[in-house]
């Protein structure tokens, strides 16, 4: 039987005579009928020569009460279009079914933690293959995997990555603004590039630094004699593992994770040595840092573990350690403090640790000691034709640049009216 099927209609079906189940199809959407059994189930169902079938065939959509009358038309109607298309609707289904579950496999938080293992850390934690391995993974999970995780990598629309932005620009930091881009960028350009996820388009695309953050500008804080003295003794204040991490980063001017993930091994008490491998250093060559007295002086005081060799450690020297955030809050704080035992209105300008090896830097530039020795002493790489035909390693020559700032910093640190040098650190009784 043929019939306009209504809402009305369907209500008040009886059930059939025992044994029977008749169909009553559809007329506005031919092929679409309802099936009545003799309980009084009555199901949808779409009638048809299926892809693949000989006979004629209804094949139940949904019953009804669950699935409305216009649903069942529309799910119909979709039925259709595919059979004529020679495509079979279960098959169809399941295909979709399977792509639903790729792309919710196919997680933010899964492919970044992808990303995390095979290019920026590597099979050794303790041995990140990027320098700042621990710091990216940090960032990354901070900002962006605790936002996005669980939503489908496809999913994140530029509106997505600018808020991150904006955030980190809103809170006064660019420089992190700037990292956080590089971070999502590289990031969505490695799963495309896998091909593996489901992503073919980078929510970064057409989008530029400089719109997002503004131009780049380079830092030139420096600390004055002063900030210089106030961080000496408020590292002292502070104590392990961070104060005498601080007061490393003021006397060699490294940068901060070549200091802070130093290990025992690989210095070299003997020569007075401090080796950094090339995994740790930015120009991927190693580099070597002569030990001067007051240098020494701090490390001989450092504790040794048992669970690892990291100079500067939380976990035992297991790891090294990581939260600086949080420890420079507390050494800007006792600078302040120091500061302000000289001058009760001393105020102190911002500043990051990496201005510290700046100002290392811009003092040296104050003592008789060679520009290319300036540079080597903090790791930079030879100019031009010296990286070529220079091969001398200046080592002498850098270990005495690093003597005559510890003099200098010992002046800073305490003057005395009569020039003497004196320790930076109290000797024992």
């Amino acid at each position: 039987m043929r019939k306009v099927l209504t809402d009305r209609y369907l209500k008040n079906l009886r059930p059939a005579a025992p044994g029977k189940r008749p169909i009553t199809w559809d007329v506005v959407v031919p092929g679409l009928g309802i099936r009545v059994t003799d309980r009084g189930h009555a199901t949808f169902v779409v009638g048809a020569r299926f892809p693949g079938a000989k006979h004629f065939t209804p094949r139940e959509l949904g019953e009804y009460g669950a699935l409305k009358l216009e649903q069942a038309r529309d799910q119909a109607r979709e039925w259709l279009a595919l059979i004529a298309a020679g495509v079979d609707p279960r098959e169809h289904a399941e295909e979709k079914k399977l792509a639903e579950q790729r792309r919710r496999a196919n997680s933010f938080a899964a492919v970044t933690e992808d990303f995390l293992h095979l290019k920026v850390i590597g099979p050794n934690p303790a041995h990140p293959r990027q320098r700042k391995g621990r710091e990216v993974k940090r960032d990354i999970r901070k900002e962006f995997i605790a936002r996005w995780g669980k939503r489908p990598i496809t999913s994140i629309t530029p509106h997505d990555v600018v808020a991150v932005i904006d955030e980190a620009v809103a809170r006064g930091s660019p420089h992190q603004a700037r990292n956080l881009y590089g971070y999502a960028q590289r990031i969505f350009n490695w799963a495309i590039g896998r091909g593996v996820y489901g992503i073919t388009n980078s929510p970064l695309d057409r989008m530029r630094p400089r719109d997002l953050i503004g131009e780049k500008k380079p830092r030139t804080r420096t600390l004055n004699d002063l900030e210089i003295a106030a961080l000496w003794r408020a590292a002292e204040r502070l104590g392990y593992p961070y104060g005498p991490l601080f007061q490393l980063l003021l006397l060699t001017g490294q940068r901060k994770s070549e200091i802070a993930e130093a290990r025992w091994r690989e210095i070299d008490l003997k020569a007075r040595l401090l080796i950094v491998p090339a995994t740790r250093m930015k120009g991927d060559a190693p580099h070597v840092v002569p030990l001067v007295d007051d240098t020494m002086q701090i490390l001989e005081a450092l504790p040794r573990f048992a669970n690892g060799d990291y100079l500067f450690s939380t976990t035992v020297g297991a790891m090294p350690v990581n939260g600086f955030s949080k420890a420079k809050v507390r050494l800007d704080r006792l600078m302040l403090d120091e500061l302000r035992k000289e001058n009760p209105e001393a105020q102190l300008a911002p500043f990051v640790i990496h201005d510290i090896r700046r100002t290392m830097r811009s003092n040296l530039s104050a003592l008789p000691v060679p520009d290319l020795v300036r540079e080597l002493v903090i790791g930079h790489a030879k100019p031009g034709l010296h990286k070529v035909y220079d091969q001398y390693a200046y080592l002498a020559e850098r270990r005495h640049a690093l003597e005559l700032w510890a003099q200098r910093l010992r002046s800073i640190v305490e003057p005395q009216p009569d020039d003497k040098v004196i320790p930076l650190r109290p000797t024992s009784a």
